[in-house]
């Protein structure tokens, strides 16, 4: 049976619609960016609702000063433009004042990688997860489904503090069991177990991994997959899980060796002496003109399942 498909933003929309009827702490912001979920949102909770225009910097400024308040805050808007455009405002109003205060922010960037497709480099967004870790904290969410976005509502109301939450814009297939139990707060979970290789993959990669692993099990061919959601993961349990392997591929829609998945996981294996060998997979030097679907570009930049397929084969 084909898996249920659900954009991650209805999704996390509509269970924070649930938890806004039972508190009323929380806020909506959005910058001029709409959902279907949105709708009933601004309908029932006029007076917790605000549109502040296409105007990230203010609807950082206006953000801060409500959970300043004692609110927890949602705020909404295009992912390159959330992290980036407003990231002097971020860095001062929420990297920087956490570290004395209590500010629950939660910065909800919809269209992560290249799920802006053809909207071009302009929508592409390939730095958010760098620029985000680099921040101080700042908790960077990279889910794969809807059913990790679900339970991330509770989370970000629980865990005080700001946080990145890093979406696709697509609706994608359930990965994960709704009914099955994990713990958000180790950051990952292992969908697979293998002998050699492991992928490391995180938010839509993990689709194609997923794809790659499953077309080689029936090869007899056994490759481990762990999905980092958050960028902060217990690097213990981390370790424990990926230290058996000869070789860590990491898998990223974003670009590489600047600070993103790839430098977490070296980092992590650096500091333990560990001997396996890391390889990356994701973009490189250069940003993405070229014209076409999503599964087509990541094709071009050797992104697709075939290449996760024969970078695989030749570590083995």
């Amino acid at each position: 049976m084909t898996p249920p498909t659900k954009t991650m933003r209805d999704a996390f929309i509509g269970k924070l619609c649930d938890r806004m009827v039972e508190d009323k702490r929380l806020f909506f912001l959005t910058a001029d960016f709409g959902a279907p979920k949105l709708d009933k949102l601004r309908e029932d909770f006029k007076d917790r609702f605000i549109n502040v225009g296409i105007a990230e910097q203010n609807l950082i400024n206006i953000a801060t000063g409500i959970a300043l308040e004692g609110f927890t805050v949602y705020a909404y808007a295009i992912a390159p433009f959330i992290t980036m455009r407003p990231y002097e405002q971020i860095r001062n109003n929420l990297s920087l004042l956490a570290q004395t205060k209590e500010v629950n922010i939660n910065l909800i960037g919809v269209g992560a990688g290249l799920s802006y497709d053809v909207s071009g480099p302009s929508h592409h967004c390939l730095e958010d997860i760098i620029v985000m870790r680099a921040l101080p904290h700042i908790s960077v969410f990279s889910p794969s489904d809807w059913v990790l976005v679900e339970r991330f509502v509770d989370y970000s109301i629980n865990v005080k503090g700001p946080k990145y939450l890093r979406f696709d814009s697509k609706p994608l297939p359930q990965i994960y069991d709704e009914s099955s139990d994990f713990d958000l707060k180790k950051g990952f979970y292992e969908l697979s177990k293998g002998k050699d290789v492991c992928l490391v993959s995180t938010g839509f990669m993990t689709h194609t991994a997923l794809s790659a692993v499953r077309e080689l099990a029936n090869e007899a061919v056994e490759v481990g997959l762990i999905d980092v959601f958050l960028f902060e993961p217990n690097e213990e349990m981390f370790f424990e899980a990926i230290k058996g392997y000869k070789t860590v591929i990491t898998l990223e829609e974003a670009f590489i060796n600047r600070g993103g998945l790839d430098s977490l996981v070296s980092l992590i294996l650096e500091c333990r002496d560990s001997n396996a060998r890391v390889k990356r997979m994701g973009f490189k030097d250069r940003y993405v003109f070229e014209l076409g679907g999503r599964l087509h570009l990541h094709k071009l930049n050797g992104l697709d399942k075939e290449a996760v397929i024969k970078k695989i084969k030749e570590a083995l």
